[in-house]
């Protein structure tokens, strides 16, 4: 059996995958290979087939049934194809980089281009996941050996160009594990919604520098967060109870935090909080998302007025992690399947203990544990590291009957 490989391009439209293997019939051949892309209204269309006899006639016959249709064609047969075509089909790829930019320049994906290179590693393929808020570009890769030291070095490599290159790349294995997350959790303050809550509280007190320097300590991860919160809640005694709802009231979700939770909810995913901050505050965002889960911590209130104490135990770095474990038994969710999502210190357990752990513009302890760091202020771009596409977003809202939301 003689090998053709047939690859023909040009404008897409109905028909042209019907004619050509129309004519591939005719002439009994074995399908061996096909693959096709559409990029901007243009298509490649791949189709590797074996011939028992005549491949020269398959030639001539393909050539004329795509002029029917003005479509271009390249034939090659036997040798001229290069490869053994008749080996085994190369195993799926090792691994998935997904690149986000704001803009995503040519420079720049040269670079990551460059890096992979250097690694020995092939690109198999690559498709546009976002043009909005960011420019996104999924790269599916294969190291030369999957080995621990190869995954290191490709994670390494590409956190360097994401640094240097001013990108946010994700790098995760491909396989199953990829697609199987099913419960996600979001820090609250400076992830899900703008701004801390904490220093919101202080404004009122009048004590917000205090509380802001306290704060930005323990982010650090300077200051043992338990200490930093109860000395931050010392400064509101006396305020009243009143100014909770107040605060809860002025709270601004972070841009895309609504759509990435309204996707993943309808991708099945048990969606909810885990905060070092506070319950009644966040169990209006709660309620509003539609969230499953969350936990918090409790302000203490006597006679109408906060004492400047937290009530019951404290959601600090550990808790966060013991109440993502909780959670996840909560809903027979195995840890792997899970994400986490945060921007402090104090969230590291809790990025640690999830399958995948993203730091949204992070302080640099955070980023360093994460799997991925997002620089971008959009919370949407966690879709996209998750696989899940801006035209799917924008298709399943379309269906839902919400506008299109864009500037």
């Amino acid at each position: 059996m003689t090998p053709v490989l047939i690859t023909t391009t040009g404008p897409d439209k109905p028909g042209v995958s019907s004619v050509l293997f129309a004519a591939l019939t005719r002439h009994g051949v074995e399908l061996l290979d096909v693959e096709q892309v559409v990029i901007r209204g243009q298509l490649v269309l791949g189709v590797l087939v074996g011939v028992e006899h005549d491949p020269e006639g398959l030639q001539e016959a393909v050539e004329q049934a795509m002029a029917t249709v003005a479509m271009r064609v390249e034939v090659k047969i036997g040798d001229a194809i290069g490869e053994d075509p008749f080996a085994p089909a190369r195993p799926g790829s090792t691994h998935v980089a997904v690149v986000l930019g704001r803009p995503l320049t040519a420079r720049a994906f040269t670079d990551v281009a460059r890096r992979i290179a250097a690694l020995g590693a092939n690109i198999d393929t690559i498709r546009r996941i976002a043009d909005y808020p960011v420019t996104g570009l999924e790269i599916h890769l294969t190291v030369p050996e999957d080995t621990e030291q190869a995954d290191a070095e490709l994670r390494s490599a590409l956190a360097d160009e994401a640094s240097s290159g001013g990108l946010d790349i994700a790098v995760e294995q491909e396989g199953l594990a990829r697609r199987a997350k099913r419960l996600i959790v979001f820090d609250v303050d400076s992830t899900l919604v703008q701004g801390e809550v904490i220093e919101m509280l202080a404004a009122h007190a009048g004590v917000e520098p205090k509380v802001r320097e306290i704060t930005d300590a323990a982010m650090r991860g300077e200051l043992n967060f338990t200490e930093s919160l109860e000395r931050r809640v010392g400064l509101l005694a006396g305020l009243p109870e009143s100014v909770l709802d107040e605060v809860a009231e002025s709270i601004v979700l972070t841009p895309g935090a609504r759509t990435t939770v309204r996707t993943l909810k309808r991708l099945g995913f048990r969606c909810g909080v885990v905060s070092g901050g506070f319950r009644r505050i966040i169990q209006r965002i709660v309620d509003d998302l539609g969230l499953d889960f969350a936990a918090a911590n409790e302000l203490e209130v006597v006679d109408g007025k906060l004492t400047g104490r937290v009530a019951g135990d404290i959601i600090d770095r550990e808790g966060k992690a013991i109440a993502l474990r909780r959670f996840a038994e909560r809903y027979a969710i195995p840890l792997a399947q899970c994400v986490a999502v945060g921007d402090g210190a104090n969230d590291i357990d809790m990025l640690r203990a999830a399958g995948m752990g993203i730091a949204f513009n992070a302080k640099p302890a955070l980023r360093e544990v994460a799997d991925t760091a997002l620089s971008h202020p959009y919370l949407d771009a966690v879709l996209f590291v998750l696989g899940v596409t801006r035209a799917e977003v924008e298709a399943a809202d379309a269906a839902d009957g919400l506008e299109l939301n864009r500037p």
